[in-house]
């Protein structure tokens, strides 16, 4: 192996070994952070316990409160640590014009004990510290476990006489203490290796109990549908508003050129031969650059590419013009819906000239996916990371995938890499023609 690839290599595994201690230590965070959502959660309990005396009426709100500001930091946590997105309840109810009266806490009081979001966060936080807690602290045990057998045994195992078992292994001689070493820096690789597992899982468990109820989700769905609908008409009008404006300032006015130019050529053939021919050689090289302007106008509505190959071939072609040394794999079972493809292409597109451009990153891998009516789209860089989720050309993409209903999902911690994760739906239509799989 040379040089540098013995430095590409340690230069994969170190972030490897950083990623799974920081899962570890994010382990440790979510077992501790369990004791404070436990308390808050007892709080609530005994606000609602309190109502019948009225003191309840005070205290369930602030406690409320408290609880939904843990529940969103395990939710931030889930999708900044595993890129897991929980989506959140509605707000709480809001405080009351006179909270200090009592009619006022009444009012905010019976506002809260009707929000379907109240009762999924007091439910979470009664079964987090008997069930996320737990499970964080699996890979805490066998790594503290680990350290103690390798760093503590082989000085201690005399002092601690007959009955010293670790694990299934008696210490009581020296071969017996190498062997408990060894099992305990077995222990602790297993820990630091299963934390980020451990991570993912508790992600998904917690979005089982902190997702939004269906209701809510419904309530966006219109929302967001009202929304989209508003941003595609506003969307198409500014994009015909574009291709008139291309048509009038390029081609149009070469065409009208054009006929000008032959106008003079024709009162010339009779006259000057000699000027009519290099007037001719002009209307030439006029209809050459109003050809190259309409393909290029075509090419910012449909590349032609994608028309005639697809979305793979599609793909690949934005892989040879980028100057970034791009690996693509497309597992695709033939051509899907031509709006499907075009969303996917232009979406690829953006994430790569936001990889150039930001990321420092000398390599992208894309991968295509279709399965289960859904096309999957991975683009990872191996950049900088600390991508703005927020950014004009990230919220182009959103724009882009909101009438297919499909999803943005952006990894992209500090030190990298990022990893944008689109998903759209296209069930209605199955695909057609032969498989376009390959990879480059």
């Amino acid at each position: 192996m040379t040089e540098p690839q013995v430095g590409m290599a340690q230069a994969e595994i170190r972030p490897g070994i950083r990623g799974a201690l920081a899962a570890l230590g994010r382990c440790q965070l979510l077992s501790l952070a369990a004791l404070a959502v436990c308390g808050a959660g007892s709080l609530v309990v005994g606000a609602l316990l309190l109502l019948p005396v009225g003191i309840g009426f005070l205290l369930l709100p602030p406690a409320a409160a408290l609880l939904r500001r843990m529940s969103d930091r395990h939710r931030a946590w889930a999708a900044r640590w595993t890129g897991t997105l929980i989506s959140p309840p509605r707000p709480l109810p809001p405080r009351p014009a006179a909270p200090a009266s009592t009619a006022g806490r009444h009012r905010q009081a019976r506002a809260l004990l009707g929000d379907d979001g109240f009762w999924h966060d007091l439910r979470w936080a009664w079964a987090e510290p008997w069930t996320g807690a737990l499970l964080a602290a699996v890979p805490l045990a066998l790594a503290e476990y680990g350290l103690f057998g390798a760093a503590v045994q082989p000085f201690v195992w005399r002092l601690l006489g007959d009955g010293n078992w670790y694990a299934f292994i008696l210490v009581d001689s020296t071969p017996s203490m190498l062997a408990a070493l060894l099992l305990g820096l077995a222990f602790t690789l297993a820990g630091i290796r299963l934390a980020p597992a451990t991570l993912r899982l508790h992600a998904r468990w917690s979005g089982r109990l902190l997702a939004a109820p269906h209701t809510t989700e419904l309530a966006r769905r219109i929302e967001h549908l009202a929304g989209s609908r508003a941003d595609i008409l506003d969307v198409q009008a500014a994009e015909l508003r574009r291709i008139e404006r291309d048509l009038h300032d390029g081609a149009q006015a070469r065409l009208v050129a054009l006929g000008m130019t032959l106008d003079e050529a024709t009162r010339l053939l009779d006259r000057d031969l000699p000027a009519a021919r290099a007037l001719l050689r002009d209307v030439r090289a006029i209809s050459e650059r109003a050809l190259q302007d309409l393909r290029e106008l075509v090419h910012g509505v449909l590349p032609p590419v994608l028309a005639d190959r697809g979305l793979g071939d599609a793909v690949r072609s934005l892989a040879l013009d980028s100057h970034l040394d791009v690996h693509v794999e497309a597992t695709l079972p033939g051509r899907l819906p031509a709006p499907v493809e075009s969303a996917g292409y232009f979406a690829v597109a953006e994430l790569l000239a936001n990889a150039a451009k930001h990321s420092g990153a000398p390599e992208v891998r894309i991968r295509l996916h279709h399965s289960d009516g859904v096309l999957r789209v991975t683009v990872t860089d191996d950049g900088r990371g600390g991508a703005d989720p927020d950014g004009s050309g990230l919220s182009g993409v959103r724009r882009r995938l909101d009438p297919f209903d499909g999803t943005l999902v952006l990894h992209s911690p500090r030190g990298g890499p990022t990893t944008a994760t689109l998903e759209i739906p296209c069930a209605s239509s199955s695909p057609k023609t032969s498989s376009s799989s390959g990879t480059d």
